[in-house]
């Protein structure tokens, strides 16, 4: 015998039923058994789920649509496991669900069922993003006692996912099966029996792929039918909490009330605060609910509707002014939005006259503004070609400053060699001043040179004057031969100098014309003449 059976009642799921039983076949945990029935699919789903050949899959098929509760009792009876695990066809358990599930019921005996959080994906497996959508957190539960799950279920409904649940097959035998009658609240009229005696644990982590659907495809999708049935069916899971389980744990189920009970057999005044409660939840199933209960409480033939007075303050004028006061029908409400859909149509009838108003307005307006158009159109070409016109004057301005930059250039280089000319002459003139400068000092060294030379020449003329003199004497001498030895080497001596006084002065002359002042005076000339500069 498996230890765990997976229950899935399939219907047109095609798309998504293998990745259901995959998610199964590829659990840690493989003690289990896959027990299938569909519900008259019209799809490919039976062929789908006959591809699948492992031996622990049993497929139960229904011929025609009879309901998903129908089909999960179904399973729920061909199922031979210790645990249960519902698996909606079109949604997807984690790897590790049923080893972590499985263990933690085998070592909390106390506990009925165990569920977990959900990991919402779209149609495709994507992860789901419309953030306000009512399933993205309604199943993060922290935990309770069955209580304060009980409290919790009948003030605001349903907040667990169903899917996500082991439960031991014993509570199925004790509390009952899903009730064939609802279509879109089973599970939640499970979940109140099943806490009547049972406790229950949601364990924290996303052990659970819960598929919503495009276009609100699921079961429980907001789509008008499921709307008027959810009420329907709300109506009747309330009856719940009139059992003796409430009845006897009723100060721990509604600590709000503040009723002490004394004796069990206060069945009917416990009945009566649950209605009131009921009444003043504000939802009209619930107050339908409760108006239901009054009735029958007042019905009964005995000494209650007395001790109701006395007790409770309840009697047939008190009813008649709840029934007056709970429009649970929403027949007030209805009057009022007809009376509103009247003022509106009035309102619309009026608006639809200022139309007609408008429309012949809008007609007179109309030929306004066709002949505001033509005007337009003339004023545009003339202003286009306009347009034009400047262009083509923006274009001349564009030719004009580009030529008036080139010249502005033209002028800059201009400037720019004229302040380099300036510059040169500037250093041209410099240096002429530096040349006269030196041509003045060369000048009065030539002068000094000039003297010298004519001071040389002075004494030049008078060596040789004494040359020539010499020489006469010599030649006088010369007949004179008896005379003494000593005069002729006077004369000797005397023209030796006279000589050696010519070679100096013309040592002399020849130093000087190779001298700096010579070479001075000739850069002078040359400056001259490359100047133009006149001799003085």
């Amino acid at each position: 015998m498996p230890k765990v059976s997976v229950i899935i009642p399939s219907y047109n799921h095609e798309k998504f039923v293998a990745e259901a039983i995959q998610s199964v076949l590829n659990q840690t945990y493989q003690d289990f058994e896959i027990v299938i029935t569909d519900d008259g699919s019209t799809d490919n789903t039976v062929n789908v789920i006959k591809q699948f050949t492992d031996p622990r899959i049993r497929l139960f098929c229904f011929t025609i649509n009879r309901g998903a509760a129908v089909a999960a009792n179904n399973c729920l009876k061909e199922a031979r496991g210790e645990f249960i695990a519902m698996l909606s066809s079109d949604d997807v358990f984690a790897i590790e669900k049923l080893e972590k599930q499985a263990k933690f019921l085998d070592e909390h005996l106390e506990m009925g069922a165990v569920l977990s959080y959900a990991h919402i994906i779209d149609e495709d497996g994507n992860d789901f993003t419309q953030e306000k959508h009512a399933y993205k957190e309604i199943f993060i539960q922290y935990n309770r006692n069955r209580f304060k799950w009980l409290n919790r279920f009948f003030f605001q409904g349903n907040c667990l996912c169903h899917p996500s649940a082991l439960i031991r097959k014993k509570c199925y035998e004790d509390v009952g099966q899903y009730d064939e009658r609802f279509a879109q609240l089973p599970d939640f009229d499970f979940w109140i029996r099943l806490c009547m005696k049972y406790e229950i644990h949601v364990m924290p982590e996303e052990l659970i792929k819960f598929r919503i659907r495009d276009n609100e495809a699921n079961a429980s999708g907001n789509k008008p039918e499921a709307k008027i049935r959810l009420e329907i069916e709300h109506k009747q899971i309330l009856k719940n909490y009139f059992s003796a389980e409430v009845r006897r744990y009723f100060s721990e189920i509604f600590p709000e009330a503040g009723l002490e009970i004394n004796n069990e057999d206060d069945g009917e005044a416990i009945d009566l605060k649950i209605a009131m409660l009921a009444i003043q939840v504000g939802n009209r199933a619930y107050q339908c609910f409760g108006i239901d209960k009054l009735y029958d409480l007042l019905a009964i033939e005995n000494n209650l509707n007395k001790n109701l007075k006395i007790e409770c303050d309840l009697d047939a004028a008190s009813l008649i002014k709840v029934t007056g006061q709970y429009d649970v029908f929403g027949i007030v409400s209805a009057e009022k939005l007809h009376l509103q859909i009247g003022q509106m149509q009035s309102d619309l009838e009026y608006l639809h006259s200022q139309l007609q108003l408008t429309e012949a307005e809008l007609k007179v307006s109309r030929v306004v503004i066709q002949e505001q158009q033509v005007e337009l159109e003339r004023s545009h070409s003339q202003l286009q070609q306009t347009q034009a016109e400047l262009e083509r004057s923006q274009s001349q301005l564009q030719q004009t400053q580009a030529e008036l930059e080139r010249s502005h250039s033209r002028q800059q280089e201009t400037q720019a060699e004229l302040e380099r000319s300036q510059s040169q002459l500037q250093q041209t003139q410099a240096e002429l001043e530096r040349s006269q400068s030196q041509l003045q000092q060369t000048q009065a060294e030539l002068e000094r040179s000039q003297s010298q030379l004519q001071q040389t020449h002075v004494e030049l003329e008078r060596s040789h004057s004494r040359q020539q003199e010499t020489q006469i004497e010599l030649e006088n001498l010369r007949y004179e031969p008896e005379q003494s030895q000593l005069g002729w080497e006077k004369a000797q001596i005397q023209l030796r100098q006279a000589q050696n006084g010519w070679e100096r002065a013309q040592t002399i002359i020849t130093a000087m014309e190779s001298s700096k002042f010579w070479k001075l005076r000739k850069i002078w000339f040359r400056i001259k003449r490359s100047s133009g500069l006149s001799s003085k």
